[in-house]
């Protein structure tokens, strides 16, 4: 057995006594729905559903998307892609813009399932979810979008300017939120410096950037763990992520919020726009 496998059994095990503790026993519900995944949602559900028992992040109703979209002029009769869609409130906020189409692409499995469980839930129906990883996605994949969102998933990449090339490749407009990298902010962090294990200088396409290894550590043993598919992701510099995005072909970039003292590190949010 994986080693996955041997930790969901234990996980099972530890919090249910045998397979009937998982039958439904009361009238169907949306409640019984997301009970599948009691104690592991973070998204608060949007109205009329906002008495379900979920997480406590407004993501389906997010003011850094609302601002993305204000940006962009909308994405009315646009094709999405979404990277890690999480829970699917991105991707519902989209489908309420009036986006065409919505593809999310989401590697973690019991995230997926969740984003399965808001769309039966919500009814959402031109958003459509897929398990796999994304950056092997846009590796084989021609496919061109009108818009591709990226919120929460360039710092958890182990090669996150390979993620901004791919993206390049597939879209003329690109929304990102991340954290990044500042040696100030970090130093004082209650938490974050021993995470840091080393500073790696590198040349992508003759352009020099630093790449900074931040280890997961103890936080792959969570089943709720938030992250990338390694043990370990590169979070890169602002500077860094600006430059690259320029050299790939993005002229026109729109910086957002920028939080340097963020509670989880310093991040910003910005819209890039290929003119």
């Amino acid at each position: 057995m994986s080693i996955l496998g041997e930790f969901v059994q234990k996980h099972f095990r530890n919090r249910f006594g045998t397979i009937l503790d998982i039958y439904a026993r009361s009238a169907p519900s949306a409640q019984n729905a997301v009970n599948v995944f009691k104690g592991e949602w973070f998204s608060r559900f949007p109205a009329p559903y906002t008495d379900l028992t979920g997480g406590a992040a407004p993501l389906f109703d997010d003011p850094r998307i609302t601002w993305a979209l204000s940006q962009l002029g909308g994405v009315e009769g646009q094709n999405a892609l979404e990277l890690g869609p999480f829970e699917g409130g991105h991707s519902y906020m989209l489908e309420q813009a009036g986006a065409k189409s919505i593809l999310g692409i989401e590697a973690n499995s019991r995230s997926y399932l969740r984003c399965l469980v808001g769309k039966e839930i919500l009814g959402t129906r031109r958003a459509s979810f897929q398990l796999g990883d994304f950056a092997e996605y846009l590796e084989t994949n021609s496919t061109q979008f009108d818009f591709i969102l990226a919120s929460g998933v360039l710092y958890h990449m182990r090669d996150p300017v390979r993620l901004l090339k791919l993206i390049s490749n597939h879209t003329r407009r690109v929304y990102i939120w991340t954290h990044y990298y500042d040696e100030a902010a970090i130093r004082t962090h209650h938490r974050l410096p021993r995470n840091f294990s080393a500073a790696t200088p590198t040349e992508v396409d003759g352009m020099k950037v630093v790449l900074h290894r931040h280890e997961y550590g103890r936080n792959l043993q969570r089943l709720n763990f938030l992250g990338g598919v390694a043990p370990y992701s590169c979070w890169m510099e602002r500077a860094d992520i600006l430059a690259c995005l320029k050299h790939f072909g993005f002229d026109k970039i729109t910086v957002g919020k920028d939080e340097p003292d963020h509670r989880n590190g310093p991040s910003f949010e910005f819209v890039a726009v290929k003119t």
